[in-house]
């Protein structure tokens, strides 16, 4: 049994350090996760249900729960036949292009839209096929300069091929230039390139 905690952790986190747990097992055994709310159980319960993993929860008090996930030889096997080599080709091959204008992910409460992008770059950095690039323009090149959070997942990102750009006049405007930490600086003029030659623009 491998035992998971992922108190505290925000969405998406819980779900990835399972996946990674799963992994962990080579073959037929139990996950045992610890979560704090009932968002991140019903988050679980459906990956068990994709991934055909036997799933239970304990709730423990209002702020902890026990999830339990068995992977038997047939869901473990299922989990290897997700994406096939011939199609993980295929989707490399497309230039898929993901644009962070801000340093936050929606127009609702600050810090909990910031924390919402926080989660899409760890989620983006925990996928087995990276966008071919991230660009990052206006407040959203504060995501790849000191004081981000997220320069641990970009540089993941990065290792695993994706191109990573900062608009120069950007990081200027906002005092970053010296500040950069992961990826390059680029232009607008580079940067219209790069979307009108994509094949998927995707904006969180």
């Amino acid at each position: 049994m491998i035992k998971v905690n992922a108190l505290g952790d925000a969405c998406p986190i819980p779900v990835v350090k399972t996946k990674n747990a799963i992994k962990e097992l080579g073959g037929s055994g139990v996950v045992e996760v610890s979560v704090d709310n009932e968002i991140a159980v019903q988050n679980l319960n459906k990956m068990a249900k994709q991934k055909n993993y036997e799933f239970s929860y304990e709730k423990k008090s209002d702020n902890e729960y026990i999830v339990t996930m068995g992977v038997n030889a047939e869901s473990k096997a299922d989990t290897n036949i997700n994406v096939s080599t011939t199609q993980k080709d295929e989707i490399s091959l497309r230039e898929t292009i993901v644009v962070i204008d801000s340093d936050k992910m929606g127009d609702g409460d600050e810090e909990f839209s910031k924390t919402l992008l926080k989660g899409f770059i760890y989620a983006l950095s925990s996928q087995d096929i990276p966008p071919a690039k991230i660009i990052f323009y206006n407040t959203g090149v504060r995501m790849t300069t000191e004081g981000s959070q997220s320069i641990e997942d970009l540089k993941v990102l990065a290792n695993a091929g994706a191109k990573i750009y900062s608009c120069g006049a950007c990081l200027n405007n906002y005092g970053l230039t010296e500040k950069l930490c992961v990826g390059e600086v680029s232009n607008m003029y580079d940067i219209a390139g790069y979307l009108l030659n994509a094949d998927l623009v995707v904006r969180p």
